[in-house]
């Protein structure tokens, strides 16, 4: 999963830059603009719906999501707790959560989430609010307390230097934001992340 940032896209097309991850391997975009208005959220969210062939989620806003026709919404603790939003989101409609210690895996143990993102996996400047660095070991630890049956993926300082790292530690996915957008070829970076946490 690539997630968008304004700043690290240095000017960039978002909808060009994703478009070129996607063929390098990305299976999911995540929009993720945190400084910007809602309207400029939903533009980039309806664009890349009508680019690309991969399921898109919006951050934070599951307004937004369902007015674009996204996919999905990923939710942090502080957002609506998913279990108030399930009852009014279409079927098939998914919900992620952001799981960080065991004390929040506790809190959204019962949550019907459709995935967690565990993290950070590795330090990171790309989120200034992220905790300390879990490491596989810890990734791991939190990974274990999924419900049966929830995909877990690591986020947070994932390269692809440490992706396999992760991955074997049981991540059925990753997502990423300074390992795409920090390269210059996105469709490059993609694909050797791809091939480092298959």
């Amino acid at each position: 999963m690539v997630l968008t940032d304004a700043q690290l896209l240095k000017g960039r097309d978002p909808v060009d830059a994703c478009r070129r991850a996607v063929r390098g391997g990305a299976t999911a975009v995540e929009v993720r603009l945190k400084e910007a208005q809602p309207r400029e959220v939903l533009a980039l969210a309806r664009a890349l719906v009508g680019a690309l062939s991969v399921p898109v989620l919006v951050n934070d806003r599951v307004d937004l999501a369902l007015a674009a026709g996204a996919a999905g919404a990923h939710l942090g603790h502080e957002d609506v707790p998913l279990a108030a939003v399930k009852p009014h989101v279409p079927p098939g409609f998914l919900l992620g959560i952001s799981v960080g210690s065991p004390v929040e895996a506790a809190r959204v143990q019962g949550w019907p989430a459709d995935y967690w993102s565990v993290g950070p996996c590795f330090a990171t400047g790309h989120k200034p609010d992220a905790g300390p660095p879990l490491g596989p070991t810890g990734f791991a630890a939190l990974a274990r307390l999924a419900p049966r049956g929830v995909p877990v993926i690591g986020v947070g300082g994932i390269t692809a230097a440490n992706a396999d790292a992760v991955r074997r530690a049981g991540a059925a996915g990753i997502a990423v934001v300074g390992a795409i957008w920090d390269a210059s070829d996105p469709e490059a970076a993609a694909r050797a992340l791809r091939s480092a946490s298959a």
